[in-house]
């Protein structure tokens, strides 16, 4: 079993993780809305999303089946913090 800082360290990783995925859908969504391709945009960022995203949970998560719980509690928490960054910025555009 991981001890706690590893624990710890790991969910933060996972954060970033979720931070930079939904960072970047954010950002894709404001791009493609008004990109003359939007299919283009959307695709290539989820390849890219994806991909970096399974990428770096599979280097921080390892083989012990904590520290994937872990990176994917960091991951969705991200989640939250990304919505309410953003959330302002939707009711202003609607």
């Amino acid at each position: 079993m991981p001890d706690l800082l590893t624990l710890t360290l790991v969910m933060g990783a996972g954060a970033v993780l979720g931070m930079g995925f939904y960072g970047g859908l954010w950002w894709t969504v404001r791009r493609g809305f008004v990109s003359p391709r939007p299919a283009l945009w959307f695709a290539g960022s989820l390849i890219l999303r994806m991909s970096l995203t399974l990428y770096g949970l599979y280097l921080i998560g390892g083989t012990a089946w904590p520290r994937w719980l872990a990176a994917v509690v960091g991951f969705a928490l991200a989640r939250l913090v990304v919505q309410r960054a953003t959330a302002g910025e939707a009711r202003h555009a609607a």
